[in-house]
Order: structure tokens, then sequence, then C-alpha cells
């Protein structure tokens, strides 16, 4: 037997302490929560906890091997959610208070030793903050969601920390929506002195064609000579190292990453012991990771681009004691298990090296031309940290002096329209967050998740659409008019609410005021911190937030459903009123009353692709109306089977036969036989095997099995031949397939099960 048992909470975790600690230490994992929250007394917040029947296992072991070791050591994460792990070990366990607990921002042989020296007992205070914080969102969650689905159709819930995230993503939509696009032509000449160049016109954009072509007329026989000239040296300043939020802000930016899969890659490079600890608010770097940093910086560069710096988090609350984000060996340029955490890995890597190099320096050209032509250009003269870290794009402009004369080979006057607020991606949402002070490093990623899994919030998918703008050219004495066609409104990636994400804000809004408020939100987050300190006590901030909060789920409950049905206008063939409503599966176009107030079944029609309930005008709605109904009929497959168009609960689909086919790319109301012949065609191809209830399916990713039921599949894997599998081995695989992902997440940080 082990004379010391260490305890984690991922096996991913232990495996590699377990290396670097030697025989005479053992390391098991918890799986994340051994024991889940069930009951909150709301008059006293005292918290009833059960164990997790997925636990039961885990913890017989855990008890044997605690029985049979000499020390026990609590090596859970650094943070609350850590220390609240290990606070339930030593409950369910029945270890002593003063149980050994051990921190360190990285899985290194250094630090492992470092924190086995320094042993503490488990911070209570820290336990309690942790508590109050589940406590706050157990109370809000169950009250607001029963709230909001008794109110709000289709509604599911509502969360204390995802509400003021979903109000920021529909107050944008709102702001783009009053968007005017009011249009102006932008004026740009092209010239030449030795090498061309461009120049943009700084006077008064013409604010439509006839103005545009006035000034082309003038401006195209008219002489141009340099009117002064401005050549000025700069700086970049290199990044600072990455913080939770950041790291997800520039993995979005840059690797397309969503908040999400950059905390499942961050997880695996920190349990591998390739970076510290990824959910951190801190800016600093120790200093052994300075002198690391530096020597590389020296080695591979050279002294010119070495500049040591410190950095300090501005924020108050954030704990210098811990580490920003950095790979824990400088000298590993590449690490990961997979392609998500190769390339996460790769962008810590040149962030944090980047910080201890040198500014850029780049030389800045103005070039003031007569007429109100300004160019201007730079170039990198000497690229410091952008070496490894960012881009510097030159644009080097001809060597001129004041008098010369240049010679101007066309200006173009073209159509601009003035571009509304952008939609927030996962990553300008989290800075938001940041800024406003809501959350925390460790909770962003589940803020993203859950406004999306409640259907609150999509991301987009358009690249856009096209509209014809018009383009004036001067040119040889003469103005020559062009329409061109350029690409607006891309949506793809961007957060955009959906009809019933708009409906929930507004009720949250109208009668839960401080739920949605920003500042009300970020000073829980600071009381939070108080309790973490010893500085406020635990249920007198629980009692302080919860009696207001009682009596306004009071007030609410007696207000009316909530549902900003449009009246739009009356069909003029039957005198009906026509509606916008948002019901549970979205917004929905209907002719006539309500069934009990008419005594007749209304007609109904989905909203035109982009328009919600608000923005959808009478006409559109009666086109709507015209469409088919679904079900449609389309016609005949080849074999016999009929093909159907129809949209249920998961979107459009193509009805063939006994097969349910996904419609993406397809409106169900226009989709034509030939397109339906053609997915039909893909589906039966796909198809390897066919026993009803279980198939064999070649699919996007290679070849599954498909059980009965949703998501009952599983991966055949590459050493069998799909064609040669047998309904016996079908079954077997779906039998002993691994468990779901949703299952697995349970046993990571904050994945407890869903009540």
């Amino acid at each position: 037997m082990s004379k010391n048992l260490v305890i984690v909470e991922s096996p991913a975790k232990a495996h590699t302490i377990e290396k670097y600690l030697g025989k005479d230490f053992k390391v098991l994992a918890s799986v994340g929560h051994i024991r889940k929250d069930t009951k909150v007394d709301k008059s006293t917040f005292d918290v009833t906890y059960e164990i997790d029947p997925e636990h039961t296992k885990i913890i017989a072991e855990l008890k044997k091997e605690a029985k049979a070791a000499d020390k026990i050591w609590l090596a859970t994460d650094e943070d609350r959610e850590g220390e609240s792990i290990s606070w339930h070990l030593l409950e369910v366990l029945g270890l002593p208070k003063n149980t050994a607990r051990i921190t360190f921002h990285e899985i290194t042989k250094p630090a492992l030793d470092e924190a086995i020296k320094n042993p503490r007992k488990v911070d209570m205070d820290m336990v309690a903050s942790q508590q109050a914080r589940q406590t706050l969102d157990m109370l809000v969650g169950y009250d607001l969601s029963d709230m909001v689905r008794k109110k709000v159709p289709g509604a599911i819930s509502a969360g204390r920390v995802q509400s003021p995230a979903l109000r920021l993503v529909v107050e944008r939509e709102k702001e783009i929506e009053k968007h005017e696009a009011k249009a102006s032509f932008k004026v740009t000449g092209k010239f030449s002195k030795g090498a061309e160049f461009d120049a943009n016109y700084d006077g008064e954009a013409p604010k439509d064609e006839k103005a545009a072509e006035k000034l082309l007329e003038k401006l195209g026989p008219a002489e141009f000579k340099v009117e002064d000239v401005e050549e000025t040296e700069g700086t970049k300043a290199g990044p600072v190292p990455f913080t939770t939020a950041s790291l997800q802000i520039e993995a979005n930016a840059k690797l397309g990453f969503s908040s999400r899969t950059t905390m499942s890659a961050a997880q695996g490079l920190y349990q591998a012991g390739l970076i510290t600890y990824h959910r951190t608010d801190s800016l600093n770097l120790s200093k052994q990771a300075v002198a690391a940093i530096a020597g590389f910086v020296e080695g591979k560069f050279g002294k010119d681009y070495l500049k040591v710096k410190t950095f300090k988090t501005k924020d108050a609350s954030a704990q210098e004691a811990h580490e920003a984000i950095r790979p824990t060996d400088v000298f590993v340029g590449n690490a990961g298990k997979n392609d998500y955490e190769k390339r996460l890995y790769n962008l810590i890597w040149s962030r944090t090296v980047a910080t201890q190099m040198a500014n850029a320096k780049v030389a800045k050209t103005t070039i003031k031309l007569s007429n109100d032509f300004i160019a201007k250009g730079e170039v990198v003269i000497f690229d410091g940290f952008l070496k490894v870290y960012g881009k510097s794009k030159d644009l080097e402009l001809p060597k001129v002096k004041k008098g010369d004369a240049v010679k101007c080979l066309s200006i173009t006057a073209r159509q601009n329209f003035g571009k509304p607020p952008a939609r927030y991606t996962e990553g300008s949402l989290v800075k938001k967050l940041e800024e406003l002070g809501i959350g925390r490093p460790s909770t962003y990623a589940s803020i993203m998740t859950a406004i999306q899994a409640r259907g609150y919030v999509v991301k987009g998918e358009s690249e856009g659409e096209e509209r014809e703008v018009v383009e004036l050219v001067a040119k040889g004495g003469k103005v020559s008019r062009s329409v061109v066609k350029e690409k607006y409104g891309a949506n793809k990636g961007k957060l955009i609410p959906t009809p019933i994400g708009e409906l929930v804000a507004g009720f949250l809004t109208d009668n839960f005021k401080n739920i949605v408020d920003y500042k009300f939100t970020a000073n829980i987050e600071k009381d939070l911190d108080l309790v973490a300190d010893a500085k406020l006590e635990r249920v007198k901030m629980l009692k302080d937030f919860y009696g207001p909060f009682k009596d306004t789920v009071l007030v609410a409950s007696g207000v009316e459903r909530y549902n900003n049905a449009r009246l739009l206008g009356h069909d003029p063939e039957t005198g009906k009123p026509i509606f916008a409503k948002v019901g549970k599966n979205g917004g929905f176009i209907q002719l006539g009353d309500n069934e009990k107030e008419s005594g007749e079944k209304p007609r109904f029609a989905p909203l035109p692709k982009r328009k919600s309930v608000k923005t959808v005008t009478l006409d559109q709605a009666l086109e709507q109306l015209a469409l088919p109904a679904l079900p449609r009929l389309l016609g005949t497959a080849p074999d016999g089977a009929e093909l159907i168009a129809a949209s249920g609960p998961f979107g459009p689909y193509l009805k063939g036969g006994k097969y349910n086919i996904p419609m993406k790319d397809f409106d169900p109301y226009t989709v034509t036989l030939k397109e339906a012949l053609s997915l039909y065609q893909a589906k039966i191809d796909s198809i390897i095997a066919d026993w009803d209830e279980i198939m064999i399916i070649n699919g996007a990713y290679g070849p599954y099995v498909k059980g009965p039921g949703r998501r009952n599949n599983v991966r055949v894997p590459k050493e069998m031949d799909p064609k040669k599998i047998t309904l016996e081995q079908a079954k077997e695989m779906l039998e002993n397939k691994p468990k779901t992902a949703s299952k697995t997440r349970r046993g990571k940080r904050g994945g407890r099960k869903k009540k």
C-alpha cells in the first residue's frame, strides 16, 4: 500500500501527477463532485446534499485507500470550486479537518514538490463563497425558471448570470434593427510618382450620386501636387499574458473556437502538465517563468529582441499569487494530443513569448495632396514581438517632397452604406461581460453554452446578401458609371437572439429588473469575493438578496402571460386579423383569432427569413400565408417512396419512405421534387445495412451504427469493415458504447446533473 494518497479531480490530472511524485504516492481522482445539492432551505439557506449515484464505486475505492494510507493530500484545483470539492471529500470520506490541502498553478515536478512542502487546511471561507454562488443560482434558477415557463411561451428556464448576457445580445439586436443605413459616396484616388499609391478624399463626402458626379467632374481634370509630407517613428507595444477571458476572446477571433471548445482544450493541456492553470484572472508571471522566457528569447532571437516586463492586474479582486496562462516549459514549442489542443497551445506559447519581447518599431508616412487627398503608409523598421505574435502589413509610399507634382490615374466614388453595430461573437460577449464585472473565469464558457442550449440565442450562418451599389470613375477626362455588387449583412458565427430569447429578455426586463441589471449582477460577484475573504457572512448575503427577490417573484406571478403579439392588419379577402406571434418553436404568422375566442381554427405560416415579430410587414405576412400548407407531397421516388416536405421541432425535413432527412439548405415550402430526389438518393446511398430499428450509415465523419431513439449511435472502429458487421455485432456495439458526452461532463468541474 502507498504511504501517501493524493486525491485530485480528473483521471488525466491524476495520471500526470503520479509520474512526478514517485512510488510512495498513489494518485486517485474523485471525477468531479462526489455529491450534489438537492434542495435549499429558503429560511436558513442550509443546503441538503446527497451522494451522486454515479460516484458510489469511486467513493468506496477512495474510502478503502484512505484507510490504508499514512497521509492524505487533497489536491483539487486552486479555485473556489476546487476548494468546495476538497471540502466534500473531507465530509464524505470522514477525514479530519486538518487533512493536508495542497494547490499548484502548474503540474510540474518543482511545483508539486513546493506544494507538498507547504500544505494548508481547507479554506472554509472559499467554500462558503462557492456555496453562496451555488445557492444563489439554485434559488434564482428554481423560482425564475418556473416563472418564465408559466409566463413566456416556449421558455425553458432562466439563470442568474445568463440573463444579463441574453439581455446584452437582445439589446444589440434592437440597435441593429433601429439602424438606418444612410448612403454616401466614398471617394478614393489612384496616383503615381515613381510608383503607384492610393489616397483617400478628406473633404466632405458626397451624399448622393448627383453630388458625387459633380465632385468627380471637378477633380478629374485637376492638377495634383504634394502639399506636405510627415514622417514619424512609432512603436507597437507587445501583448499582455493570457487570462481566462482574454484566451477565450483571442481563440474565438484567431482560431474560430467557441468558449466551450477553448476551455475543453485548455483543460486537456493543463491536465497533461503543458500549461498553467487555465481558470485565472491574473496577469502575473512568476519570476522563474519570466527568467525562462527571457532566456529563450535571447537565445533564439538575440538581445535586441529581449525586453523583460512584469504585469499587474487592474482588477483588485484578482489574486496576484496566481499566474496568467502560460506554457510550463517555454522551450516546448508544439504540444497537445489533438488539433484543438495543438492550435491553442501554439496561441498560448506565442503570446507568452511575445510578452517578454521588445516593442515593434514602425515608420509612419502621411502625404497630403492638393484638393483634399491624404495617403497614409506604414513600414515596420524592427519587428520585435511581431516576429512571433500578430501581424503588420507594410504599406510603403513613394519618396516625395513638398511641391512635387503627382499624376492622377483615376478617381473613384463608390456608394457606401453606414454599418449597424456589430453583433456579438462569443469572444466579444465574453469581453463585454468581463468589462461589466459579470461572471468569473470559470463561468464564461457555461454562460455561452447555456443561452444557446436553451434556444434563446443562435449562431448566424449567413455569408451575407448581395446588393447593387453605384460606382463612378473619373479617368482620362471622362466620368463613367457602373453598378457593381457587394455583400452585406453577413452574420456567420455571430450571436443572434431567437424570438423566444427576445421574449424572455423582455419579460425579465419588465418584471425582474435586478436580475438583468448589469451593475446589480456585478455587485453580487463582489459580495461573493467578500464572502471568500471572510468580510461578509454567507447567510447575510443570501438573506439580503433573496428577501427582495422573493417579493419580486410574488408580484410577477400576477402578471398576464407574456407575448409580444403584433396585429399586422386584416386579410383583404376574409377580413380576418393577421398577427405576428411567438410560440414554443419560435415566431409565426397567424390568420384569424384564437380558436377559443372565434370557435374556428386559425391558419399559420412561418415568419419570412431574417424577419422578426417586430419587423415583418402585412404584405410579407400575406405572402407567407399564400405558401402551400405543410406537410407537402412533392411526388414519388423511383423506388415508389413518397417524398413529403415537412417541418418539425428540429427544423425542416424530407420524409422519404421510412426515412426523415434533415433539409438544412432547403425551404420546405419551395423545395422542388428534383431537389428532394437528390436528398433522398444521397440518404439511400449512405445506408450500408438496414435492419429496421438498427442501421449502419456512412456519415460525414465516417460509418456508424444507429440504434432506436435519438442520439443512440456508435462509431464503427477503423479496423472494422462496416459492410461485414452482422446484426448481432451491431447490437453488441450499441450495448457497449462509451458513455455519452452529457454523462461524461457530469464528472467534470461544474458539470452536475441538471435538476
